[in-house]
């Protein structure tokens, strides 16, 4: 819907997420009404470089292709059905794929976002403790993680500052260091990791017997501050974990498809997790659709006579979707048709090659980048950049970057570049031009 009748609709029914409603009322509201490409295009008609993948999930930009046209399809064959004890189609050939696709994982269960996927795979760590006659109740996860909204999602995933008034309805967590050298007291990533390696391994002796699950994103940390994992710290964490006889929970949602230029990242990082979920890019972003992927030992922890009590209490209305798993079939059936990753690895390389352009602005603290995935971080007097003047860094970012015709959302104090997977080079220099010139006025200012 586009012209008079867009432009008249009274946009204030609207509450948007992660947004201060004053800040957004008193901006020039931008109302998008379609795509082509890359772009994003408004009831105006004014072009935006989708340069946020669209809450970090678009794959091959805006408009029609293969995907859509393999969700057009289902929906003229089956809309929707449930899987409470039914499967569909689509749902049966994706597990298959995806089981092909995540080594040591054996079984799928389906959800609709990321944050569900993330709830699922603690309710599945859970009761395998329980169904195996050994009850545990504690979770360690990483400071700085952060895993989803939900209940369950926050209490892995604790940011402060997102999520401190929701404490009371919060599971403790136990936390154990996030292996970001910036900022850290430690002058060499050997020692940092040494020393986060130790604080695991120290809470988990002291959980002995207690710890169901360690939680944790793979590959690197993106709502916490764009963490990238030193090498072979993911791999230590996997041994601890076999070690001291606790699951390992692993949070590819934004990680995984490519990001960080791997198909899947913990293979990559050469982890051996227990519980793994995906989403966001699965679908690329056309449809609401996650997963979370089990090794076979903890399926066959719930299998038993009805009356042992022993399933898996959970599912969701749109658990599976039919027209999400075909989307999701056509688009890894996309990935090696248009060999993406290949791609991706080009565009890793130009995104690396250019990261040392930041480092030559002043209040440029640290440049951290993997992938098609960076972080750049400001300061100034030592201070962590939140402000220019009277208005919030990530204020002057949205709307600067809109004025310049890209769409851009910054994490506090670190300007994030997380692009479209399939983005072209052209607009590739073209988001990585406009980080620089924000970067550049906030220096001004």
């Amino acid at each position: 819907m586009s012209g008079p009748r867009l432009k008249n609709a009274d946009k204030r029914f609207v509450w948007h997420p992660y947004t201060q409603m004053k800040d957004w009322q008193q901006d020039d509201n931008k109302v998008i009404v379609r795509g082509e490409g890359f772009y994003l295009i408004d009831s105006e008609g004014r072009r935006y470089l989708d340069g946020t993948a669209s809450m970090w999930c678009n794959v091959w930009g805006h408009g029609p292709n293969e995907v859509v046209e393999a969700m057009r399809e289902q929906l003229n064959i089956l809309q929707h059905s449930t899987l409470f004890g039914l499967a569909s189609g689509p749902s049966v050939k994706l597990a298959e794929k995806l089981v092909k696709l995540a080594k040591g994982m054996d079984r799928v269960f389906y959800t609709d976002n990321g944050s569900t996927a993330i709830e699922v795979a603690l309710k599945m760590a859970l009761q395998y403790w329980r169904n195996m006659g050994k009850p545990r109740k504690e979770f360690v996860s990483l400071e700085r993680g952060y895993h989803g909204d939900t209940a369950g999602a926050m209490s892995v995933g604790y940011i402060k500052q997102f999520f401190s008034v929701y404490r009371p309805i919060l599971k403790k967590v136990h936390r154990i260091p996030s292996p970001l050298l910036y900022g850290s007291k430690f002058d060499s990533e050997r020692d940092l990791v040494e020393h986060c390696l130790e604080q695991t391994e120290k809470t988990l002796r002291k959980l002995r017997g207690r710890c169901a699950a360690v939680v944790m994103e793979s590959g690197a940390q993106i709502a916490g501050g764009v963490v990238i994992y030193p090498g072979r710290y993911q791999k230590k964490i996997s041994k601890l974990c076999e070690k001291h006889d606790t699951l390992l929970i692993l949070d590819e949602i934004a990680t995984g498809f490519g990001r960080l230029g791997n198909m899947t990242e913990y293979v990559a990082q050469r982890s051996r997790p227990d519980i793994v979920c995906f989403g966001k890019a699965l679908t690329a972003g056309y449809f609401p659709l996650a997963v979370t992927l089990a090794k076979s030992e903890i399926y066959d922890a719930f299998l038993g006579r009805y009356s042992e009590n022993r399933h898996f209490y959970h599912g969701h209305t749109f658990t599976g979707h039919p027209v999400g798993c075909a989307a999701a079939l056509a688009n890894l059936e996309l990935y090696e048709k248009r060999n993406l990753m290949q791609q991706i690895k080009a565009n890793s390389q130009y995104l690396e090659s250019r990261m040392c352009e930041f480092e030559e602005i002043g209040t440029v603290a640290d440049v951290r980048q993997k992938g098609l995935l960076a972080g750049i971080e400001l300061e100034r007097n030592g201070k962590p950049l939140l402000y220019l003047k009277k208005e919030r860094l990530g204020q002057f970012v949205a709307r600067e970057s809109l004025k310049m015709g890209v769409h851009l959302r910054a994490l506090g104090n670190i300007m994030v570049l997380i692009p479209p997977l399939a983005i072209d080079k052209n607009n590739l220099k073209t988001l990585l031009d406009t980080h620089m010139e924000l970067a550049k006025k906030a220096e001004k200012l």
